[in-house]
């Protein structure tokens, strides 16, 4: 199968039927939703007729199917202390049923809620190839909610669903080389894309900086995410005081909300919460500012992170996931070793205090971002797929062709129940 990097083939012809279930989806806003999202609709615009099954919203109606496009809604329930998102309800019978009566290519599970898991199992039992995402860290984000003593047992029911699938996609070769040291198989990388003409550098508004209190000259320092306990969001604070103390008219914007917004807003009322934003509101607060700060140690990719890269920003993050992927330290980026406060909080400084660093970083970013278009991580994620359903179906034949080869036994024919 083809790598994110590789050389690009040729465009696979066979166009699949693929149910995707997912527990996020736009409108709803984080880095998994925005990023089926792009997907579903790349493969739309490829020919592929997509069923999406996901929960639904509160008061939301089904929307009307398209030809090529069904969206099918289940029963959920909103997640302790994330309440905007809503985990599925396990519907392995009504799915065995629906897929029975229309049979997908292949099943694609998003997330590992409930709902997820039970698709797994539907489509184990019927036939169907099924590949699974690994999106999320679940058993490290549930240390930072109170749950520590049940990380081992998340982490061996993650292991165990995606084990029952054919492939387990990965957004980088690290954290597939991580997940195979866990006991995870037949992982395959396909990267994530960036919208290019959402996230430029041309999108950048002095008109918006003045409102942030920030002249041409100052620094702005950028945070983008959920403000929650998993983002580390005190060591983002550490390292804009420190940055404050060589650069003192530097300003601080976070955009996102969260559990920990109250708290943060109180001890930092020279800070900008700009809230959530989306669209070209988002793509322009990245671009309005100098440096991004990105702390957090739970990503399994970050896509704040090539959002960033793409919007000309000056980046200081730890070495892993999007990070380590993508950037090289001092020539596109500042990166601290995984985890290592000081060091990361020290590279926000030497950038507050240095113009020409930050320069060179910027444009660095920004020529690698250049290169990450959605067209080829959509062309691994074809080319995976149909491989699978390639596979499946020789199966298939294989054994239908075995079984009707194979000898008879005297005495052992029976009429058809």
């Amino acid at each position: 199968m083809p790598r994110v990097g590789g050389v690009k083939t040729e465009r696979p012809r066979r166009k699949l039927h693929i149910a995707v279930v997912t527990e996020t989806y736009p409108p709803e806003v984080n880095g998994v939703a925005r990023t089926i999202g792009m997907m579903v609709a790349a493969l739309r615009e490829r020919g592929h007729r997509i069923q999406l099954v996901r929960p639904r919203q509160r008061g939301e109606a089904a929307p009307a199917a398209e030809p090529d496009f069904e969206t099918v809604l289940r029963g959920g329930f909103p997640l302790p202390r994330y309440r905007e998102l809503r985990m599925g309800l396990p519907a392995k019978r009504a799915l065995a049923q629906a897929w029975r009566a229309r049979r997908p290519d292949i099943v694609q599970v998003v997330t590992e809620g409930p709902l997820g898991s039970s698709a797994v199992t539907a489509a184990r039992t019927l036939g169907i190839p099924v590949v699974s995402e690994f999106h999320t860290n679940f058993h490290d984000y549930s240390r930072h909610y109170g749950l520590g003593l049940f990380s081992k047992l998340v982490a061996r029911y993650l292991r165990r669903l995606h084990n029952r699938a054919d492939c387990t996609l990965v957004p980088t070769a690290q954290m597939k080389s991580q997940l195979a040291a866990a006991g995870y198989q037949r992982l395959e990388v396909v990267g994530r894309g960036i919208d290019l003409e959402l996230f430029n550098p041309r999108r950048r508004s002095a008109a918006l900086r003045r409102e942030w209190g920030a002249g041409e000259e100052d620094i702005v320092a950028l945070s983008v995410g959920r403000l929650a306990p998993e983002k580390n969001l005190r060591l983002f604070v550490e390292s804009c005081r420190a940055m404050q103390a060589v650069a003192p008219r530097l300003k601080v914007v976070l955009v996102g909300d969260g559990p920990d917004g109250a708290p943060l807003r109180a001890a930092n009322r020279d800070f900008v919460f700009a809230g959530m934003r989306t669209g070209a509101a988002l793509a322009e607060h990245y671009a309005s500012a100098d440096v991004f700060l990105f702390p957090s140690l739970t990503e399994t990719f970050g896509n704040v992170t090539t959002e960033a890269m793409a919007s000309r920003l000056a980046i200081v993050a730890f070495d892993y996931a999007a990070a380590r992927q993508y950037l090289r330290h001092r020539a596109s980026a500042l990166l601290a070793p995984f985890g290592a406060g000081a060091p990361f909080v020290e590279a926000a400084q030497e950038l507050a205090a240095d113009p020409r660093l930050r320069g060179e970083l910027r444009e660095g970013a920004a020529a690698v971002a250049r290169g990450l278009s959605w067209e080829r991580v959509i062309d691994d994620l074809e080319a995976t797929l149909v491989e699978l359903v390639t596979q499946s179906r020789a199966a298939r034949v294989t054994t239908t062709a075995g079984a009707a080869s194979a000898p008879r036994v005297a005495g052992t024919d029976h009429a058809p129940l």
